[in-house]
Order: C-alpha cells, then sequence, then structure tokens
C-alpha cells in the first residue's frame, strides 16, 4: 500500500494537504480548549458560594455546639443556629451543583467542537486520499497483471486528451497503434495513465 505518490508534482500536493489538515485539526483543539477554559470561569460564583456556605455552616454549628452548653436554654439556643447552618449547608450544595453543571457543559461543548470540525476535515481530507490509495493499488495490480499495459494503454486513450498531444504519433495516430500492438506506443500510453495516478512505470 503506497501512501504518497511517486510522481514529485503530487507528492508535493500530498504532503501539503497533509500539513494543512493537521494544522487545521491542531487549531480546532486549542480553539476548543480556550472555550473550555471560558466556559469554566462561569463556575467561579459556585466555588464562592461553596465556600461562603461551608463556612457559614461550619461557624453556626460551631456557635449552636457552644450554645447548647448553656444551661436551661441551650437547646432552644441551639435550634436557630442549627437551622441557619442547614440553610449555610444549602447554599454549599447549590454552589457544588452550579460547578458540576458548568463543568458538563464545558466538557460537552469541547467534545463538540473537537469531534464535528475533526470529523468534517477528515471527510474532506482522509476520504480522496482513501480513494487514491485504492485507486494505485488497483493501477498497480493492472500492470502486474498479464495484459495489464494493453488495459492502462486504453484507459489513457479514454481519458482527457489534452496529455496525448505530449506524446509521439505514430502513422494513423495513437489508436491505430494502440490497435496494431505497438510495444512503443502501448509503453508511452501505460506511462501516461500511471503519470495521471502518480506512479511511476
Amino acid at each position: 500500500m503506497r501512501l504518497y505518490a511517486q510522481t514529485p508534482a503530487r507528492r508535493s500536493r500530498q504532503y501539503v494537504a497533509d500539513l494543512i489538515a493537521l494544522l487545521l485539526i491542531a487549531i480546532t483543539v486549542k480553539f476548543a480548549l480556550l472555550v473550555r477554559e471560558a466556559i469554566l470561569t462561569l463556575a467561579e460564583p459556585g466555588r464562592k458560594a461553596q465556600s461562603a456556605g461551608d463556612s457559614l455552616a461550619s461557624g453556626l454549628n460551631d456557635a449552636g455546639d457552644a450554645a447548647s452548653k448553656v444551661p436551661f436554654v441551650g437547646g432552644t439556643l441551639k435550634k436557630p443556629l442549627q437551622s441557619a447552618a442547614d440553610a449555610g449547608t444549602g447554599l454549599s450544595d447549590a454552589g457544588r451543583s452550579l460547578q458540576d453543571t458548568v463543568g458538563q457543559v464545558a466538557t460537552l461543548t469541547t467534545i463538540a467542537l473537537i469531534a464535528l470540525p475533526t470529523a468534517l476535515i477528515l471527510l474532506v481530507w482522509l476520504v480522496p486520499r482513501m480513494r487514491w490509495i485504492r485507486r494505485t493499488a488497483t493501477t498497480r495490480r493492472l500492470l502486474d497483471a498479464p495484459g495489464g499495459a494493453d488495459l492502462l494503454a486504453l484507459r489513457a486513450l479514454t481519458g482527457p486528451q489534452r496529455p496525448l498531444a505530449a506524446l509521439p504519433t505514430p502513422p494513423g495516430g495513437l489508436a491505430e497503434a494502440w490497435r496494431r500492438g505497438d510495444p512503443d506506443v502501448i509503453a508511452d500510453l501505460s506511462a501516461l495513465s500511471l503519470r495521471r495516478a502518480g506512479l511511476r512505470p
């Protein structure tokens, strides 16, 4: 299996296409990570709320424990402090929930921003490359098969006519020479067909 063409012009185009595809994928990943960082900054209020709620709950729990030691009224004093501590815990839980939600949104957004453009890049770049690899493998097998040079010569004759003008034209024309089985014409035409595929004879 050949990954790159043997002819310099096509091989250079393939190298350039590979570099562009890799560069676009790298830019896509970098952009997605920047967007992720921007989204994660939205979790800062949640972190502050969690910290404030934890501090409030801890302080009120300590105050409730201290108030419970007051003779006769300790239990009565502790109840409102305990209720306020529960509210602090609720604030902390809300802050934690906000952070979790923002984190999930950031993760899903990052995956989408990486996966969708990368899939499009691979579709535009990889599919034609795989098609070329399959076509060149078929062409090479055809050349190695008995009578393969004749078939490649026929392919050159039925393809674009412009490259045929560069070949030496025998009496009666290229098609007539091919029908006669002229080995030089067949070799020239099959070489032209190979060059079109990016292969050397």
